[in-house]
């Protein structure tokens, strides 16, 4: 059996990240090397959406650039791992009685190699993508993220990739302009939440009202946590591996849970 792996949350913010030098990107590199090579990387992606769960099921998958108008630069970058159909069927084979689903339709977005490419920039470990499930709520999300446990145990590292705080329509082109103070409030207490393992917290993150509101307008890049949250064991903690707030609205907050 492989030595049982931590599990991620990744704020992976904007693509403009893949090619900066920053003590963020730092950070990343830094996770890498603590934990070392495993055999594989299933993510869960904020930017992948469905009715239903999925899974990519392709042995070299396609790199998807989700995004438009961002220097040339970011567009030249090539991020492309290979032999992933072997652990997309590990993946389907631990997860079976889940309804979960393979599709070749899907491939990498830059909630993956955008952070990849720094943690593991040869791209030669096996990466597959999971999709968040429109049709489940917050409790089913977490319900589900449960699951993906034994993966752990199987040499697979799990990541859930998204931003605690995640408001574009308050983005500030500034990398480090001032943080709004509602993005600070609720960075914060969804940090507690996670340090003193109130995932009750995590799930009904909607009760704190306006602050929650402008942190998570939308529930895409939230999503995620929870996955990673509820791979978290009774004796387990939880270290911040990187915590800021970048372009006013923009948590970059990455956790590790072992």
């Amino acid at each position: 059996m492989s030595k049982k792996l931590p599990v991620l949350f990744i704020g992976h913010g904007s693509p403009m990240n893949a090619i900066l030098d920053n003590s963020y990107t730092k950070a990343l590199k830094k996770i890498a090397d603590e934990i070392g090579r495993p055999e594989a990387i299933l993510v869960v992606s904020a930017h992948w959406q469905t009715r239903g769960t999925y899974i990519t099921y392709k042995d070299e998958p396609t790199q998807i650039y989700d995004f438009y108008g961002f220097p040339e630069e970011l567009y030249n970058i090539k991020y492309k791992p290979k032999n992933c159909e072997k652990y997309s069927k590990i993946i389907l084979e631990e997860l079976k009685g889940e309804n979960i689903k393979s599709t070749n339709e899907w491939g990498l977005d830059h909630a993956s190699w955008a952070v990849l490419i720094h943690m593991y920039p040869k791209a030669d470990i096996p990466v597959i993508e999971m999709s968040l499930n429109i049709l489940l709520d917050e409790e089913g999300h977490y319900e589900l993220g449960k699951k993906l446990y034994k993966l752990r145990e199987k040499g697979i590292l799990v990541i859930g990739s998204g931003n605690i705080v995640h408001n574009l329509m308050n983005f500030r082109e500034e990398i480090d302009a001032e943080p709004f103070k509602w993005a600070v409030d609720f960075d914060k207490y969804i940090s507690d939440a996670v340090k003193y393992k109130q995932h009750d917290k995590l799930i009904n993150y909607k009760n704190v009202g306006k602050i929650a509101q402008l942190s998570v307008p939308t529930d895409e890049h939230y999503l995620p946590l929870l996955y990673t949250a509820a791979m978290q064991w009774e004796k387990e903690g939880a270290e911040f591996e990187y915590e800021g707030i970048q372009n006013a609205s923009m948590s970059m907050r990455c956790i590790k849970i072992e």
